[in-house]
């Protein structure tokens, strides 16, 4: 379902090339977890798979249609994206702010059907965002307003749900939660799933994939399979913190006596 064909992506000025020669294929059903270190690239990366920012050479493709090329109503149908960025709504309730996400579907006039009311409601009660669906979005903290752009992002019944570090503001139950629910819809819709994060450890407890940005370059497997190629540590370890390939999990290094 989603074909990325040697992709470079960046920017035309003196960033230029972040990353280089991407190609791989996801398919449906896919939840992917994309992991690397700050300022490593994954922003970039997913912002030109979901027609954000143009890419500077290779293609990105769902069902074949290159998304660089799709129509706004085209991609607002096919891709659903969530970002950490501070989304301001004066007057809107959570309620209001979901049911955007079925704007792409709806007539000129903008009304929802009742199937759309049916999908809204399910999407904020799988979401855990039901509580707030009478309160103004700017009234609510940022891990609350989270949950709302997550089942805004349900309600849009999209191909591919992109989430840019989208767990940045949950508490470590709320991260389990809404991780665990990304991977429940991926499997039963046969949706795809991408989620940035920088909780290595329950991507690699939840993935189904991980893709390893580092270095300028991209490197996707199951999570055991990162592990034993040793690209996890390649691209995490510090002198003051090391990734234990046999607990999968990050320790401590000792400071050496003076």
């Amino acid at each position: 379902m989603l074909s990325i064909q040697s992709l470079c992506v960046g920017y035309g000025n003196a960033r230029g090339k972040v990353l280089t020669n991407i190609s791989m294929e996801v398919a449906k059903g896919s939840f992917v977890c994309v992991i690397g270190r700050n300022g490593a690239g994954k922003s970039t990366l997913m912002r030109t798979l979901c027609g954000l920012q143009p890419a500077l050479s290779g293609t990105a493709s769902i069902d074949k249609t290159i998304v660089e090329k799709m129509s706004p109503q085209e991609r607002a149908q096919t891709i659903a994206i969530v970002t950490t960025d501070r989304v301001s709504s004066p007057g809107l309730t959570a309620l209001d702010v979901v049911e955007l996400g079925r704007q792409p579907y709806t007539n000129w006039r903008g009304g929802l059907t009742a199937t759309d009311v049916d999908i809204v409601a399910d999407s904020m009660e799988q979401a855990g965002a039901t509580q707030f669906a009478n309160k103004l979005f700017d009234s609510l903290s940022d891990g609350e307003r989270q949950r709302v752009m997550i089942a805004r992002a349900l309600a849009q019944t999209s191909k591919i749900m992109v989430l840019d570090e989208i767990t940045a503001f949950l508490d470590l139950p709320g991260r389990v939660e809404v991780m665990t629910l990304l991977r429940s819809h991926a499997e039963k819709t046969g949706k795809i799933v991408l989620l940035s994060s920088h909780d290595l450890e329950l991507s690699l407890e939840l993935a189904e994939q991980l893709w390893i940005v580092d270095a300028g370059q991209v490197k996707s497997g199951y999570p055991k399979e990162a592990i034993i190629n040793k690209a996890i540590p390649a691209a995490f370890d510090t002198p003051e913190v090391k990734f234990d390939i046999d607990t999968q999990h990050f320790k401590l290094q000792k400071p050496q006596a003076m």
